[in-house]
């Protein structure tokens, strides 16, 4: 479905238009559902976490391409039904591509902008695939034939141009010479305005022309790419079309340029106050997008009336590029692809707003026509004019003759141009044929050898290199030097990396010393036999597939084999799948769109970690950097999974040092090591001039020490609601479930002196404890087994915790060397007036005990006090909102605060004579317990029916409580250990065996304690109510 918004009568405001793709296959493989709808011009987006608050959005095109579609014998996308929602790539050139065009063939100046994500379908829309064509294609054919048409009343010439801008370099698509350092320059005309100085022109005469150069230029990308250690996903392309129109009746020419540019992916990074990054973000690699963003927004301002002072389009060169397009002399189009998954969700809306600004900006655009043979003729009458006066005038007429032959020239040079055309287009018809000669003979070579193909993260730069594995033994890696040699070139690739065998139909693949090579997903050392399809991985990350002799491919699909299943491969191998990652889920059925962004950008980050390790060895760093999962195996308070992310661990290899990337910090960090790592490239080919070492600070390999989270603990506080005391062994898990350290850990029930209570002051119902006042004692006794410190000993730990309401954490002091090392730290904690939510608190939650990592030359963490309230004796108050609910919401000066205190005074004394009265009756019961005659038994117990036996039923019963309470406490750590137990990723049917054995030993064993413990408490209660009524049988 397309829909169409209203116009814009008297204004040539930029024209945007939202496309929709399907579901990709990890989409599709994930489960994800769609959270984009569309009625009309106007797009609905919901927020899969709060399906509560969709945003709606209007533009004037919207495409729907997500469904309702079928593929025909052709393999051309078309509506299901006819007149049905879908959009075809027809449809989208109908309304935006035929408007550029005819804006063209007017003389105007024309600009198409795809933006959104990568991955979102903005190459599909600009290029297509297959018989599926999309804009540019589409419109170079249909330019022809517009040139076809009025061929009697115009001459017409096309010159085709492509460019790529990455890290703020241009460089030239068509370009037959070696690239210049720092690419091409940027410069500016009064009347031209920004141009790219020596960007090559070709003349073009037809459509076939023009796709051949976009695949050339696509090979040279693709290659620039890999030459570059850039990542295509973070260029931008421009294909730019002149258009130039001669009308010989009117005597003027109309001249327009067709920028096409498919803008760099348009990821949007989760950045927060604590992911905030020393080295300034927004490199120069981030710098057009960002620009042009801030131009946008700049531009939408001023469509609005607001004064806006600068528009900065001087701050990147893409901007530059594109002035004329914004705001300027062009009439422009932009298309944002969006994808409708639930994973997806935050760069959409993203990419939703920066659309909305963008159709704001307001152009002014005008015909670019200029006179021609009403100059010629001018000219022509104004010579004739002259040789008259030649014969007349004596040293005048040499003048003039001299300025009739400056005249002539200039005339001369006015008609010249179509000769030169012609001559530019033989010449480019000349390459043409060499490169369709080039072509054919690959075709060739296609049906006769196997050969690896590249596949790369751009879709549109995948299978455009074919290295072609003939018969015999060929070197592949940085080397062409020898007649049997593959060139290729890429991060971590050797002179001489690997050997390709191709024996009787069969290829082989060896290794050479200390290359890495990964096929299907496992590094290899050894020759290995390639079947077809396998997929390579050669240096870090240079991927390729193998594709067999013709007599093995079959009909197979290879477009599954893309970039993603090479990483995804690669995650399988170290353990990571999403079925892994989703088997925690609450609810197997359905899979956590949280799971599932995790792991995309695991699998999105691991060839970024690959080249950074890359990197840092040729540059001698001594950094490794690894991949983690923040969260893996942690829970909250309550037991809830918490938010899991990824993050980086780096670690420096020579004093074992370690710090904890976000992965926006990470991904900043990459960029900024590119520039370092190609200006050290640029200095050792002598290219630039050497420069001084760079400072430790602005290194971005480089981050002061800070605190890492190693793992956490949980202390259940249930026993507290009871008034129980704890005794804990603790396991420390690390984020990935490892174990870091066992911690013992006690909680106290206290007196407000920090006495400890005994039995008799267990309560059987916690309700007892609401409006009373709660002592308590958190004693961390020691930490045993400290795997961070057991890896390197200079090293140090503290542990952090934050009890209930407490405004700030605390930390127990650092300790230091030790592998063992004794805390004896120990927190009183009180509430005044204990309420509802803290009893709750303690009957469903726990203390979150985060063991910390310090490294030398690393501040401790200090426990801040500033918002803690503490009692005199230097209790810390909890529950705050309890002890406020009766002190701080009474002024202290009014009637009620003074009958408050009062009240509050009687209280106390109440409660002093209660203890004082308890006092003197349990000294009264241990006397008649002790007293043994039979009159001052018969005396006593009326009263003692009364006094004694219930205190004595509760005695027991809290005593059997307690019993149960402790044996619960080891249930729960079998139970633990259930849940974490799996099986190896690796492991055959013997090991799955084995699992199954232990995993019914756990079961057993988890049974046996679960049934002992509460046959223990059943015996106990029994004899308790047994003995109750044994006593009430001698009394009665």
């Amino acid at each position: 479905m397309r829909a169409k918004g209203a116009e814009m009568p008297g204004k040539d405001c930029v024209k945007v238009a939202v496309r929709v793709r399907p579901f990709n296959k990890r989409e599709r493989d994930a489960g994800s559902r769609c959270i984009i709808s569309m009625a009309s011009s106007t797009i609905t987006i919901q927020d899969p976490r709060n399906s509560q608050s969709p945003r709606s959005f209007c533009f004037d095109y919207a495409y729907w391409s997500h469904s309702g579609f079928t593929r025909d014998c052709s393999g051309l996308y078309i509506p299901e039904e006819p007149g049905g929602r879908y959009a075809d790539q027809g449809s989208v050139f109908q309304d935006l591509g035929e408007g550029i065009l005819e804006n063209a063939l007017q003389g105007y100046n024309a600009t198409l902008l795809a933006y959104g994500q990568t991955g979102s379908g903005k190459s599909y829309s600009m290029v297509g695939y297959g018989p599926n064509k999309g804009l540019v294609p589409t419109l170079s054919d249909k330019l022809f034939q517009a040139i076809r048409a009025n061929q009697d009343s115009r001459q017409c010439q096309v010159f085709f141009s492509m460019l790529e801008i990455y890290n703020e370099q241009v460089v030239d698509l068509l370009s037959r010479g070696s690239r210049s350092p720092g690419g091409l320059r940027v410069r500016e005309e009064q009347q031209r305005g920004f141009y790219v100085e020596g960007l090559r022109r070709v003349p073009c005469d037809s459509a076939p022309q023009v796709e051949q150069l976009m695949e050339q230029g696509t090979r040279m990308r693709t290659t620039a790419t890999t030459h570059m250690n850039a990542n295509s996903s973070r260029s931008h392309m421009l294909i730019i079309l002149q258009l130039k129109q001669i009308f010989s009746e009117e005597s003027i020419t109309k001249q327009s340029n067709i920028n096409l540019v498919d803008l760099a992916g348009s990821e949007r990074q989760r950045v927060s106050g604590s992911e905030a990054d020393r080295l300034k973000e927004g490199t120069a690699i981030n710098l057009s997008l960002t620009t042009l963003g801030n131009v946008i927004s700049a531009l939408a301002d001023v469509a609005v009336g607001k004064k806006v002072v600068h528009i900065p389009y001087r701050d990147s060169v893409l901007t530059k590029l594109l002035q004329s397009a914004l705001g300027g002399n062009s009439r422009t189009v932009m298309i944002a692809a969006l994808s409708p998954a639930d994973i997806c969700y935050e760069e959409s809306i993203s990419t939703l707003r920066y659309a909305e600004r963008a159709k704001r900006i307001q152009n002014r655009a005008v015909v670019n026509e200029s006179p021609t043979e009403r100059l010629v003729k001018e000219l022509k009458a104004e010579n004739a004019r002259l040789l008259q006066r030649l014969s007349r005038l004596g040293q005048e007429g040499r003048r003039a003759e001299d300025e009739t032959s400056r005249r002539w020239k200039e005339g001369g040079q006015r008609m010249k141009p179509w000769t030169l055309w012609e001559q530019h287009l033989q010449e480019a018809l000349k390459d043409w044929e060499q490169q369709y000669a080039t072509i054919t003979q690959e075709r060739r070579m296609m049906q006769m050898h196997p050969y690896i193909l590249n596949i790369n993260e751009d879709t549109q730069l995948s299978g455009v290199v074919k290295l072609f594995i003939q018969e015999g033994e060929w070197d592949i890696g940085l080397s062409d030097s020898s007649p049997r040699s593959i060139s290729i070139r890429g991060l971590g690739i050797q002179d001489r990396h690997a050997v390709f065998s191709n024996v009787q139909r069969r290829v082989y693949l060896t290794p050479l010393a200390g290359s890495n090579v990964v096929v299907n997903g496992t590094p290899i050392s050894q020759k290995t036999e390639l079947q077809h399809l396998d997929r390579l991985i050669l240096g870090s990350n240079s991927t390729y597939l193998f594709i067999g002799y013709p007599s093995e491919r079959g009909g197979d699909d290879w477009s599954r084999y893309d970039y993603d299943y090479f990483q995804s491969e690669l995650a399988a191998a170290e353990g990571i799948n999403l079925h892994s990652l989703c088997d925690s889920s609450a609810v197997p059925s359905q899979t956590d769109p949280s799971l599932l962004a995790v792991f995309y950008d695991y699998i999105k980050l691991m060839p970024m970690v690959a080249e950074a390790n890359q990197m840092s060895q040729e540059l001698h760093k001594g950094v490794e950097f690894k991949l983690e999962i923040k969260n893996l195996a942690l829970s909250d308070s309550k037991g809830h999974d918490l938010e899991k992310e990824i993050a980086v661990r780096v670690t420096s290899l020579e004093n074992k040092q370690v710090w904890l990337w976000s992965k926006a910090k990470f991904v900043n960090r990459k960029f900024l090591m590119e520039e370092l790592y190609q200006q050290h490239h640029t200095e050792q080919k002598g290219e630039g001039a050497a420069r001084a070492p760079m400072p430790r600070d602005r290194d971005p390999f480089w981050d002061p020490l800070e605190p890492l989270l190693l793992g956490s603990a949980h202390l259940w506080l249930q026993s507290l609601a009871f008034r129980i005391a704890l005794e804990e062994q603790l396991e420390v898990l690390g984020s990935e479930g490892t174990e870091e350290a066992i911690l013992q850990a006690q909680l106290l029930p206290c007196s407000p002196t920090g006495l400890t209570l005994g039995e008799d002051d267990i309560l059987i119902d916690p309700s007892e404890l609401l409006g009373r006042r709660l002592d308590f004692q958190l004693v961390l006794d020691q930490c045993c087994g400290l795997r961070w410190v057991q890896q390197a000993r200079n090293r140090g730990v503290q542990i952090g915790f934050r009890m209930f309401d407490s405004a700030q954490p605390l930390y127990t002091p650092a300790v230091w060397h030790n592998v063992n090392p004794l805390l004896d730290q120990r927190v009183h904690f009180t509430s005044l007036h204990t309420s509802q939510g803290l009893l709750e608190h303690l009957q469903t939650s726990a203390l979150v005990l985060e063991l910390w990592g310090l490294q030398e030359g690393c501040r401790d963490m200090v426990s801040s006090l500033e918002g803690v309230r503490m009692t005199p004796e230097g209790c810390f108050i909890i529950d705050q909102a309890g002890a406020t609910e009766t002190a701080t919401t009474v002024d202290p000066g009014s009637e009620l605060s003074c009958s408050l205190k009062a009240l509050q005074q009687d209280v106390e004394e109440l409660r002093n004579t209660n203890a004082a009265l308890k006092t003197e009756n349990n000294t009264l019961r241990d006397q008649l317990n002790t007293t043994r005659t039979g009159a001052e038994w018969g005396r006593g117990r009326s009263e003692m029916r009364g006094s004694s036996l219930r205190p004595s039923c509760d005695a027991e019963f809290a005593r059997a409580l307690k019993v149960f309470y402790h044996s619960m406490t080891s249930v729960r750590v079998q139970l633990q250990r259930l849940r974490r137990h799996r099986p190896s990723e690796e492991s055959d049917l013997l090991g799955l065996r084995l699992f199954v054995d232990e995993q019914g030993g756990l079961l057993r064993d988890f049974s046996e304690l679960l049934e002992q413990s509460v046959s223990s408490l059943k015996q106990d209660v029994a004899a308790i109510v047994r003995r109750k009524r044994e006593r009430s049988g001698i009394w009665s």
